[in-house]
């Protein structure tokens, strides 16, 4: 279930991010800044699928361009950037979800957080549809909007989440079983 891209636009968008990752590496602050630029908001998202909390989405992904920084000049792949950058804010999420609360009723909180969030991007057509994104578990809407709106891999979602790559196809498996349920009027939103 990999899922090489054959859209010349998107090839062409990761050798542009794969040159600004070598460019960003060789001390170019331009490209830093526009690679930066290029990630900041994908980041966020992926970090309030994650936790639930703009604020707090915004918050660590700021801390986390520290962090993605710091451990640039380290990256052996260009290529791999989008994996390894989100997978920096993944860690980030749960280093700051554990930090706010250590016990399981944190799954609730953040499912009622998510039914009040924003909106899933615009790709998302209908309001039901992105109803019944945001109605998904945490952890399936996260494998499900990296796979389909930011465009990674499974193995590449594998790396970003620190799961093994079985457990993001079986997320993305039921993230899409659930979602056909709620298209096909099985179940409301």
């Amino acid at each position: 279930m990999t899922r090489q891209s054959s859209d010349p636009t998107k090839a062409k968008r990761r050798l542009l991010d794969g040159y600004l990752v070598v460019a960003a590496q060789a001390g170019d602050r331009q490209a830093a800044d526009l690679l930066a630029r290029r990630y900041h908001r994908r980041l966020i998202a992926h970090a309030w699928r994650l936790t639930g909390d703009m604020e707090l989405a915004r918050d660590v992904v700021q801390s986390s361009w520290m962090d993605i920084a710091r451990g640039l000049p380290g990256l052996k792949d260009e290529a791999a950037f989008p994996a390894w950058a989100y997978q920096i804010v993944s860690r980030r999420c749960a280093r700051n979800i554990r930090g706010l609360q250590g016990d399981r009723a944190l799954a609730g909180a953040l499912r009622e957080v998510a039914q009040e969030g924003p909106t899933e991007p615009p790709e998302i057509a209908t309001p039901r549809l992105q109803a019944a994104v945001r109605a998904l578990p945490g952890p399936l809407r996260a494998a499900l909007a990296l796979f389909y709106f930011d465009d990674l891999s499974v193995a590449e979602i594998a790396v970003a989440l620190e799961i093994p790559a079985g457990t993001v196809k079986t997320r993305l498996m039921h993230a899409r079983r659930a979602l056909r349920a709620v298209l096909e009027g099985d179940h409301h939103v």
